[in-house]
């Protein structure tokens, strides 16, 4: 039987990323995740500002819905105002209708 090749995504190439000229100018936002020596993973939600690269907040726990990720941002946005900016990646968490 023949082998079939794998079909390759064509890509655009990435907008070089700008370089933010002050604080609450650019926020980036991704998840990471790790596993307990019990085999529990949890998940931790980062904001970094991008000038000084100050984390700005980070919620960890097994399970952070959409509604979480929310009240998260928002919660940082009361503290230190609305940025026009918010970096993230296309992950598969942000898939979501509310965000």
């Amino acid at each position: 039987m023949r082998i079939k090749p794998r079909k390759r995504l064509n890509r655009e190439k990435p907008e070089p990323l700008a370089v933010p000229e002050e604080v609450n100018q650019v926020w980036s936002m991704d998840f990471m995740h790790d596993q307990l020596s019990d085999g529990r993973t949890f998940r931790v939600l980062n904001v970094i500002d991008d000038y000084n690269r100050e984390a700005l907040g980070m919620e960890i726990d097994f399970s952070l819905p959409s509604e979480r990720v929310i009240r998260a941002l928002k919660r940082i946005i009361e503290w230190l105002g609305r940025t026009p900016v918010i970096r993230c990646d296309d992950g598969p968490e942000n898939i979501s209708g509310a965000i």
